[in-house]
């Protein structure tokens, strides 16, 4: 495999996005999951928000063994958000692909996303999920996604998954997680949606979601109170609609995480 760049809107590669952060138990299997893509144009980048356990000395097995992995330590402990905008300023991909440091991919789930954007010139894509526990075991079977969801929408669900979206940044542009603790990838599609850009859906189970207590995603749950904060700051829409959309959002969230 080689991977030329020139212009990092001008090729085929997918850069995958993984924020590490105490992540030893999980980041082998999450690894090999990208490695065993059937789309090979990839590249890994991971930045470390100071781990504390073997993550870094399991990455850097994988820097021995593969050349198109990128490692990247911060030197103060950030948040995910600032680790994701690092990753994102040393991806090389005209193709962004996020993916937790607990989440699994299924073989083709880039292959079938990029046929999908290419085909229809689609600058956000998410797939369908599927619940596993902190040993593996699926505890959740697919949660449907529809084809295709808008930012009105976006304001009162959870259906993006993180761990399932590609976004093509010859059509967005280059772009930044806002610097919040928690909840920032919900105000980055948000952010990007805003202008009337829609996302666009394989309502198949690519992912194998992680729920567990130390998962980036499960932690967003804890605190619908962020949602109201996104919307009333970043995105600047009135409280009243906020609280409105904040409880649907929680509505939502507990059907897909429990129901």
């Amino acid at each position: 495999m080689e991977l030329r760049v020139n212009n990092p809107f001008n090729n085929e590669i997918v850069s995958v996005i993984i924020p590490v952060y105490n992540s030893e138990k999980y980041i082998t299997k999450t690894l090999d999951s990208v490695l065993n893509q059937t789309y090979k144009l990839i590249e890994i980048v991971l930045v470390d928000d100071c781990s504390i356990d073997n993550s870094e000395q399991i990455i850097k097995e994988y820097l021995r063994k593969h050349e198109y992995i990128t490692y990247y330590r911060l030197e103060i402990n950030s948040g995910v958000a600032v680790a994701r905008n690092k990753a994102l300023e040393l991806a090389k991909g005209r193709y962004i692909a996020f993916l937790d440091s607990d989440d699994l991919w299924y073989p083709q789930k880039i292959e079938k996303q990029i046929a999908l954007m290419k085909q229809n010139n689609i600058s956000i894509c998410y797939t369908a999920i599927e619940m596993i526990d902190e040993n593996d075991k699926l505890i959740k079977g697919k949660r449907n996604v529809l084809e295709k969801v808008d930012y009105k929408f976006l304001l009162k669900n959870t259906m993006l998954a993180t761990s399932t979206i590609v976004i093509d940044r010859k059509l967005t542009g280059n772009f930044k997680m806002p610097l919040i603790r928690s909840g920032q990838d919900y105000a980055t599609w948000l952010l990007l949606m805003r202008n009337g850009m829609n996302a666009y859906g394989i309502n198949e189970a690519l992912v194998m979601y992680r729920k567990g207590r130390n998962s980036l995603s499960s932690n967003k749950m804890k605190n619908i109170n962020q949602v109201w904060n996104i919307q009333t700051k970043n995105e600047e829409i009135n409280s009243l609609s906020a609280i409105y959309n904040s409880i649907c959002y929680a509505f939502n969230a507990l059907k897909k995480h429990y129901l």
